[in-house]
């Protein structure tokens, strides 16, 4: 039961109880009355009240009509007024709030509480374990493909690994050797600071030698290729679901993980051992310039001591990792690349998440390599 009004109105009919101003909507509050409603809405008096209430009853606005009954509420907030409703609010007023990002209805961070917090790490956690899935997914697609290919070699379009094998690794040759050179000058100079104290110089080569060719050259090559070639991989067919290029493949039946993941991978796996050759080399080149220019040693000595230095598996240590990691950047690249949608924005944001965890997966990854090496006594 509504008060009696005091003034009515076509679209409003409006009642003053003390603090309280109720207005009942009416009429249609369609596009084509807005101007008449705003107009009404416009008249209205807020001077004495410090609450709205606002009776919707059988009114159903449309979006024109949903923006109107949302500039109702903002002038009577900004006169200091309290708005409720007596009723739902129509849906179509949250939908403009939602599209507008209105700053009172979207934006406002929400109060912190226990159960705000719990309720933020359990959607955080779903979001981790649903990524985890979707990517363990995407491995067992691709996986699959490839054992497709061994049987028809067509799959793996070889044109494709090659262009691939250049521009991940004919092209990372300077940065990986510069790289390199600068690591082993640095191990070779921290160690000789701290051994010649001792009168161990010689053991400087020792050091160099096996930390190039187990964990560094290997290491450091496949950190730079993660920040080169896996934001490429992302780029590239982040940019393509974009343009739709992804949807028209599949349009003309032509699988996405045949032409776009596989080749890139495939390339990645060939170029990365073949880059951390080159990295092995120049970094016992480094080693043995600065073991020269700092401890007079000759190049010839240096020579023979990297040769008694090397054990049976210390060179391919570092070799056997360098596929994994490989195949772990690629598949990250790649993964991320094809969950790129909507905005430049989201392109750029999943580069990003590319590049930080195929860097970590590539840490982790050395770590357990370490420790199956000490356990086997490699």
């Amino acid at each position: 039961m509504h008060p009696n009004p005091d003034k009515a109105s076509i679209h409003l009919t409006i009642v003053g109880d003390g603090e309280t101003l109720c207005v009942t909507l009416g009429g249609h509050w369609r596009s084509r009355e807005v101007g008449d409603i705003e107009r009404e809405i416009d008249a209205l008096d807020f001077s004495s009240h410090r609450r709205l209430r606002i009776i919707v009853g059988a009114v159903v606005p449309d979006l024109a009509g949903a923006w109107a009954v949302r500039r109702l509420e903002q002038r009577a907030a900004e006169r200091g007024l309290s708005v409720d409703y007596e009723g739902e609010r129509p849906v179509t007023v949250a939908l403009v709030d939602a599209a507008l990002g209105d700053a009172a209805a979207v934006s406002a961070p929400p109060a912190a509480s226990r159960g705000s917090v719990l309720s933020a790490l359990g959607h955080r956690a779903f979001d981790t374990a649903r990524d985890w899935r979707d990517g363990l997914a995407f491995l067992g697609e691709a996986t699959v493909r490839f054992l497709r290919g061994v049987f028809d070699r067509r799959a793996w379009h070889p044109i494709s690994v090659a262009r691939h094998v250049y521009d991940t690794g004919i092209t990372a040759i300077p940065i990986v050797a510069l790289i390199a050179f600068l690591i082993s000058v640095i191990i070779a100079y921290m160690g000789a600071q701290q051994l010649r104290k001792f009168g161990a110089d010689i053991f400087v080569v020792d050091l160099v030698t096996v930390g190039v060719l187990r964990e560094m050259g290997v290491l450091l090559t496949a950190i730079i290729v993660a920040g080169r070639s896996g934001s490429a991989f992302a780029a590239e067919i982040g940019a393509m679901n974009l343009n739709e290029e992804v949807d028209a493949l599949r349009a003309t039946g032509v699988q996405p993980i045949e032409v776009l993941v596989l080749p890139r991978a495939l390339g990645l796996v060939i170029a990365l051992p073949l880059l951390t050759v080159i990295a092995d080399a120049v970094g016992i080149l480094g080693g043995g310039l600065l073991c020269n220019v700092l401890l007079d040693m000759p190049l010839v000595q240096y020579v023979q001591r990297v040769d008694e230095s090397i054990g049976d598996y210390t060179f391919w240590v570092g070799i056997i990792k360098a596929p994994v990691f490989a195949i772990l950047i690629a598949i990250v690249g790649t993964f991320r690349g094809m969950q790129v949608r909507g905005s430049s924005r989201e392109l750029g944001r999943l580069t990003t998440v590319a590049v930080v965890q195929s860097i970590f997966l590539v840490i982790l990854a050395d770590a357990l390599f370490a420790v199956l090496f000490m356990e086997i006594d490699i």
